[in-house]
C-alpha cells in the first residue's frame, strides 16, 4: 500500500470506534499489510487514509459477493459502511486543513519577520550613513589641522632663519 505524504494518525481505539470494525480485524488488516500502522509511546496508530482505503476495498468485495451470490445487503451494514467512511474522511480533511493552517500561520510570522529584519536593515542602513558622513566630516577636519599645523610650522621656521636652523 502506498505511503500518503502526510497521514493522518488515529489511535487503535479511536480507529474502532469510527470504524465499527472488531479490534481483532484491524490487527489482522495491519498483519495483512492493508491498513498502514505505526507504534508510538506503546500506542498503536493506525494511518486514517490506509484504514479508509481498506474499508472501502472491504466493502467492495462483499457487495462483489453478494451480488454474484443473489443476496441482498443488510441496509444498516450499508449504512454503517458509508457513515464509517464519511467520518474517516471528515478526519482527514480536518487534519489537512489543520496542517493548512499551521503553514498560513508559519508563513504570517515569517513575512513579519522579515518586514522586522528589512526595517532594521533600513535602520542599520542610516546609521552606517551618518558614521560615514561623520567619519567624512572628521577627516576633513583633521586635513584642515595637518594643513594649518604645516602652516604654522614654516612660519615659525622662517622666523629662525628661514633654513630650518636657529641662529
Amino acid at each position: 500500500m502506498e505511503n500518503t505524504p502526510n497521514p493522518t494518525w488515529l489511535s487503535l481505539k479511536e480507529f474502532v470506534k469510527l470504524s465499527g470494525i472488531e479490534e481483532k480485524r484491524v490487527l489482522e488488516l495491519i498483519n495483512e499489510g492493508a491498513i498502514i500502522s505505526k507504534t508510538h509511546k506503546n500506542t498503536l496508530f493506525i494511518d486514517a487514509s490506509s484504514g479508509a482505503q481498506s474499508i472501502v476495498k472491504s466493502v467492495e468485495n462483499n457487495l462483489v459477493s453478494a451480488d454474484m451470490s443473489g443476496n441482498s445487503l443488510d441496509p444498516v451494514f450499508v449504512e454503517k459502511t458509508i457513515n464509517t467512511i464519511l467520518g474517516l474522511h471528515d478526519k482527514v480533511i480536518s487534519a489537512k486543513d489543520e496542517t493548512i493552517g499551521a503553514f498560513k500561520n508559519e508563513n504570517i510570522f515569517l513575512k513579519d519577520a522579515l518586514i522586522s529584519m528589512q526595517e532594521v536593515y533600513d535602520d542599520d542602513k542610516k546609521t552606517i550613513d551618518t558614521i560615514r558622513n561623520e567619519l567624512q566630516k572628521a577627516r576633513e577636519e583633521i586635513e584642515f589641522m595637518k594643513r594649518k599645523y604645516r602652516l604654522m610650522w614654516g612660519k615659525v621656521s622662517g622666523l629662525t632663519g628661514g633654513n630650518g636652523r636657529e641662529n
